[in-house]
């Protein structure tokens, strides 16, 4: 019996790549792997659209409720995860479905990781204190100086990004432009049919994410941001807060923002995140693409799943 080939089923947020996996998990032994960094903090179901209880048992999940949303989760530790993954659901006799929409870890897994020092608390520290002394600009513009090509593709208030680039210098002593001009990425040691949800028409996504966001405010949202805000050791500015639509429901309890700026600006947000996603998305041509409105639209992944049964090579790179 040949290998279970490797599904991805990646698109922009409301385009019904859940429900796609769900109907394919129908017809093939398979298991699902969550790419969504914010579907692996627990206590965060209603804002992460998170599967189900129904559907969780309906197929395995893997990468969801893994973590505290006091943590984080690094796109190394996904990629190294997903890997695993991979060869032991294949090891099962089962189908991977990599299944969500963030572009960040999908292009981790694709294209590999850089090999950089690893964070220094204490330097982040000093950081975090030499921004509130000079600001976001202050620092970058000491970025330019240590490293001018880093800095030129850095927007001058990207915090995270300059404090990084930064901090690579003081614990390396070299810069961010000299390590990457140095490094190779590690190849994906397995073969991904990418299929990709995308809307013909742009407005109706809109229309669909209005619609999700307005839902979720019905079921309770706000009281499930409420629970996370009780807690002493959660804040606005971690990456779990950091969230589409928490961010937003943070402020509003902050007295930041009224109710109905709250939900626009939730909104608005989410709809810049699918912008950013299928940005991501054009730029991988080898996609293939589906059209998430159409009515069709399983029946057509299935199809192609189908195909790749049919075609999958008896060996893979790595395997």
């Amino acid at each position: 019996m040949k290998t279970l080939p490797v599904i991805a089923i990646m698109g922009p947020t409301a385009t019904g790549k859940t429900a796609a996996a769900l109907r394919i998990a129908t017809q093939v032994p398979a298991e699902i792997i969550s790419v969504d960094s914010a579907l692996v903090y627990r206590d965060m179901n209603i804002g992460t659209a998170k599967p189900n209880a129904e559907e969780l048992a309906a197929v395995p999940h893997h990468l969801i409720d893994i973590i505290d949303p006091a943590d984080a989760y690094s796109v190394a530790q996904f990629r190294l995860d997903t890997i695993r993954l991979v060869a032991e659901i294949r090891g099962r006799g089962n189908m991977p479905l990599l299944v969500g929409g963030t572009m960040m870890y999908f292009n981790a897994l694709i294209k590999g990781l850089d090999d950089l020092p690893g964070a220094d608390p204490a330097i982040r520290a000093e950081l975090d204190a030499e921004a509130a002394l000079i600001g976001v600009p202050g620092l970058h513009a000491r970025l330019a100086t240590l490293d001018p090509d880093t800095a030129a593709r850095l927007k001058p208030n990207d915090s995270q990004r300059i404090q990084r680039a930064l901090e690579i210098i003081a614990v390396s002593g070299q810069t961010m432009t000299a390590l990457l001009a140095r490094q190779t990425r590690s190849a994906l040691p397995f073969q991904m049919l990418p299929l990709s949800l995308e809307p013909s028409d742009r407005s109706v996504l809109h229309q669909r994410i209005a619609q999700r966001f307005d839902t979720m405010l019905a079921h309770d949202f706000i009281a499930e941001v409420q629970a996370l805000k009780r807690r002493s050791d959660l804040h606005a500015d971690l990456p779990s807060i950091r969230c589409v639509g928490y961010r937003q429901a943070w402020d509003y309890l902050d007295g930041q923002c009224t109710y109905e700026e709250m939900r626009e600006l939730g909104i608005i947000a989410t709809r810049q995140l699918a912008k950013r996603q299928l940005t991501w998305l054009r730029s991988m041509p080898d996609r293939i693409t589906i059209d998430c409105l159409a009515s069709d639209a399983q029946e057509q992944i299935l199809r192609q799943v189908q195909h790749a049964i049919e075609h999958i090579p008896a060996t893979e790179n790595g395997e």
